[in-house]
């Protein structure tokens, strides 16, 4: 059904579309076309297979050229959602965890709230084989499932946007409550600063000692970071928080549980001690 009609202004909003390692690149033009054909404009690329740009995305993109022009591509998926504060990770398969499962119009309908707040959000698809990683998910707050045949469940990449990006642009006409009073204001924070926390969190739980046996640490680490990510932390937790495992983590590398006390690490000693130490002073 030819629709293209170039006196007809564009819409260009909503949330950035995430492919993570896609193989094929019209499959990515297609993407392409079905963010156009509901107004979406920010689309992403993790380590695309074939590299980019990719001449077949173009044969497949119908007209949505300019959604192509503005690709940006990553190395790595924590780089491509760093500035989102709010990330969806959509999957056909159930997931052990954490996280909430929601469908399309309930994430669609909490995306454009935040868009409106003036916060950046994220969709997130796999690869056409596979879809996601765990640790992959673990990067987003919610989870999306469509309801499908149950016998026949698989959508193509191109399909899950279509769907995803028609459930965004119907919520175009919502509007918020009006609420007699509003609680306090926080700047939602962006996936970096939470990919900060789980980095020190990790880092001072290994030095515990707390991943054991060695070969479970991938699930314990799942389900660390589907915690901490459920709430949607603003900037000033995090902050907070951060400050915490810095004053709890009174053990190094170098002095894991069981190995010391804190006092037997020389970096953490006051710089009086220290200085009388190494004056013969003690």
């Amino acid at each position: 059904m030819a629709g293209t009609n170039t006196t007809q202004d564009r819409i260009e909003e909503g949330p950035a579309v995430i492919l993570v390692e896609p193989q094929l690149g019209e499959n990515i033009g297609m993407v392409a076309r079905a963010m156009a054909n509901f107004g979406l404009i920010d689309l992403r690329l993790v380590n695309p297979r074939d590299g980019w740009p990719n001449e077949k995305a173009n044969a497949t993109a119908s007209g949505a050229a300019y959604v192509l022009e503005g690709v940006r591509v990553f190395d790595t998926l924590a780089e491509a959602v760093a500035d989102l504060t709010y990330v969806v990770a959509t999957t056909a398969r159930q997931r052990d965890g954490f996280k909430r499962v929601l469908g399309p119009v309930e994430a669609c309908a909490n995306m454009r709230a935040r868009d409106r707040a003036g916060q950046a959000t994220g969709m997130l698809f796999g690869r056409e084989r596979f879809g996601l990683y765990n640790e992959e998910i673990g990067f987003a707050d919610d989870i999306v499932t469509f309801p499908v045949n149950p016998a026949y469940a698989s959508l193509n990449i191109a399909q899950a946007v279509l769907l995803m990006a028609y459930e965004y642009l119907k919520t175009a006409g919502s509007e918020d409550e009006t609420l007699p009073f509003a609680g306090p204001e926080f700047t939602p924070a962006p996936r970096a600063e939470l990919v900060g926390l789980f980095e020190q969190l990790e880092a001072a739980l290994d030095a515990r000692g707390y991943f054991r046996p060695p070969e479970r640490k991938p699930v314990q680490v799942d389900g660390i970071r589907a915690v901490l990510s459920r709430p949607g932390f603003s900037v000033e937790e995090i902050r907070l928080l951060r400050g915490v495992i810095s004053s709890l983590d009174r053990f190094s590398p170098e002095l894991p549980r069981g190995q010391g006390s804190p006092g037997d690490d020389p970096r953490r000693r006051p710089a009086r001690a220290a200085k009388g130490k190494a004056s013969g002073g003690e």
